[in-house]
């Protein structure tokens, strides 16, 4: 909260107004993040959020150039209580700016973007600069100290992924190998089975037509026995009908005349 019994001039009580109402809408932005359930809306918050971020950190700086100038009208304690103040709002800023990148994470975008104004210095180093002439050495070492542990940690972190991703791509490759051969046989197979439709087909055809042939046999054989059937029993029926041929073997038989012996009685006697 800022401090009612700080002396500042018009321009540094504007700035450091300012700076606190920013303060309070990242604050407000923040609060209305964590009911946000859309990805789309979040990641528009975010960025809005970012813009007040940079938006306060022009101030800071702008703050911190106004202390400097009043720093030899001023006396050592108000400089002391500027410096102060301008420490915790600095402290309060950082707290936004890890709580983004935290967020950033949570979302999968590990890109912090926060004070990137086009140029090519890491955003990071520059949010840094407002607090490291004020950190002792032995905070200095600290904090690289940290920073090399947590690059350390993230190394291993990324060599853990590179060493899963491999093993999936492994895995992957394996079981699309087994798939390929797996194909090849269910396509032989499938050649094979079209290759027996086919000759079952055509043996199918062959059949039919031999099947077809011995009935047009069997029709002539039942026609040719039931001719003959016909005329036997017509020949029996009416033997004298000339108008039938006779069949060989079935013709009746000619008719043959008895003739009896007469011998005359005067012929015995002579």
């Amino acid at each position: 909260m800022a401090n009612p019994e700080l002396s500042m001039n018009p321009q540094m009580e504007q700035i450091h107004g300012e700076i606190r109402d920013i303060l309070r809408a990242l604050a407000n932005g923040f609060q209305k993040l964590d009911k946000i359930k859309d990805s789309t809306r979040q990641s528009k918050q975010l960025e809005e959020l970012a813009g007040k971020m940079r938006e306060c950190k022009r101030l800071v700086k702008e703050f911190d150039r106004e202390i400097k100038d009043e720093e030899s009208r001023n006396p050592p304690e108000i400089t002391k209580q500027l410096n102060d103040e301008k420490q915790s709002m600095i402290k309060e800023l950082n707290s936004y700016v890890a709580l983004r990148k935290t967020y950033m994470s949570t979302y999968g975008n590990k890109r912090v973007e926060l004070f990137d104004m086009g140029g090519a210095s890491d955003p990071t180093a520059e949010e840094n600069v407002l607090v490291a002439s004020e950190m002792s050495n032995q905070q200095l070492i600290d904090a690289g100290t940290k920073s090399m542990d947590e690059t350390d940690q993230a190394i291993e972190r990324s060599k853990q992924v590179v060493h899963k991703t491999l093993e999936v791509g492994t895995q992957t490759a394996t079981t699309l190998k087994g798939q390929t051969e797996q194909m090849g046989r269910v396509v032989n197979e499938l050649d094979t089975i079209n290759f027996s439709i086919k000759k079952a087909s055509q043996l199918v055809k062959e059949i039919g037509r031999q099947v077809a042939t011995d009935k047009c046999i069997m029709l002539f054989l039942f026609l040719i026995v039931c001719g003959v059937i016909a005329i036997i029993v017509v020949k029996i029926v009416n033997p004298n009908n000339k108008d039938i041929m006779d069949i060989p073997g079935l013709a009746p038989p000619a008719p043959t005349t008895r003739r009896l012996l007469h011998v005359k009685p005067t012929e015995f006697f002579e």
